[in-house]
């Protein structure tokens, strides 16, 4: 809308300029006056620059049917051409440089042919000569608009690509936090509460019969407690430092954590394998969920197994294996448990198993690499 009143506007003030200038412009000898006919053309001629950026093609062709007409009716003036120079340059501006400059070498030729040739005189002021002239003028002019033009739309095009871009990087890594939030509250508390399901139902069994064993399930209860209330204020703290990753202990943790996983009830060994070395902490914190989620499936689907958790540091890499004799019947539900314990492994380019064990039981096998690790 705004467009089309500018080029309305352009149109009619054009369209004066054409008629007032040519008629103060004095006229030659062989030059007829300029009369209603004339007029008439040099209206036909500006008034299409009302429409010239939406048919920039069919403008420009208007145009220079009215000048050449104009000119073939030997009128006078230097100014009749001016909008043919305009709808040439809209052209060009367009992106359709082809098309100008066949306009306007089809305009200077019509010159030529209709009126220079049959007359055997020249238009007034040098006549098709001025006329190539400002064309070529016109056109090189579009040509650099549209140049800048295009050069300004893929900025912009860069701009919105790099905004989209930074969108899509922001959701993403806000899916991989809440991901990575919803795998820590699971692993620190499921297996929390599994420990506390364990002494729960032991201590309700031995209440009557046994108050010093069932007082001991109690105290089980309190200290494991206490302990996943401490990992949930260390992983609330992680959250909010936005700037730092943490929250599990890491392979430090681990004797801990089999000494509790033991007080449930489940008969748990840790061994260790090759000469520990420096493991980033990423390493250590990964080993010790899936360590941690491993256990808790043993102390759900394998009732009173035999677990045996082994760590064996290797040239570039920690080996983690949980190990249950539990029955052949029991196997652990593919659920978030799992899933997260993958999603652990494969973030560190390592690799993750879990399945029946060729011996019998059920087997948790994690390859955690450590990125630039010495030789051994």
């Amino acid at each position: 809308m705004v467009e089309s009143r500018a080029d309305a506007g352009a149109a009619a003030v054009t369209c004066l300029g054409v008629v007032l200038g040519t008629l103060l412009v004095p006229r030659t000898g062989a030059q007829q006056p300029l009369d209603a006919v004339g007029c008439a053309l040099l209206v036909a001629g500006a008034l299409p620059l009302a429409r010239r950026r939406r048919f920039p093609l069919a403008v420009a062709w208007a145009t220079a049917a009215a000048c050449v007409a104009y000119y073939g009716l030997r009128y006078p003036g230097i100014f009749a051409s001016t909008p043919v120079l305009l709808a040439v340059y809209t052209l060009v501006a367009a992106g359709r440089p082809g098309r100008g400059v066949t306009a306007a070498a089809a305009f200077v030729a019509a010159l030529y042919l209709v009126v220079a040739v049959p007359t055997g005189t020249a238009l007034p002021h040098g006549g098709v000569a001025w006329n190539a002239g400002f064309l070529t003028a016109a056109v090189v002019i579009g040509a650099m608009v549209a140049g800048h033009r295009a050069y300004l739309d893929a900025v912009e095009q860069r701009a919105a690509e790099a905004e989209r871009t930074r969108e899509e990087a922001a959701l993403r890594r806000a899916g991989e936090e809440r991901l990575w939030i919803a795998q820590e509250l699971h692993d620190t508390i499921t297996h929390s509460i599994s420990v506390i399901n364990v002494h729960a139902g032991v201590a309700a069994h031995l209440l009557d019969r046994d108050p010093d064993r069932a007082r001991e399930g109690l105290v089980a209860i309190r200290e494991t407690s206490r302990d996943v209330l401490r990992e949930l204020r260390a992983t609330l703290g992680v959250l909010r430092r936005v700037d730092e990753d943490g929250g599990a202990p890491g392979l430090a943790g681990l004797p801990v954590l089999v000494d509790r996983a033991r007080r449930a009830g489940l008969a748990v060994e840790l061994r260790g394998h090759g000469a520990p070395g420096p493991v980033p902490d990423a390493v250590g914190r990964a080993a010790y969920r899936i360590a941690q989620e491993a256990l808790t499936n043993a102390l759900r689907h394998a009732g009173g197994a035999a677990v045996t958790v082994s760590v064996e540091h290797r040239r570039d890499a920690v080996l983690l294996r949980v190990l249950d004799d539990g029955p052949p019947g029991v196997v652990a539900a593919p659920g978030s448990g799992l899933i997260g314990m993958r999603e652990r492994a494969l973030a560190l380019g390592g690799s993750f198993s879990a399945g029946r064990a060729p011996g019998g039981g059920f087997l948790v096998a994690a390859v955690l690499p450590v990125p630039g690790g010495p030789p051994r």
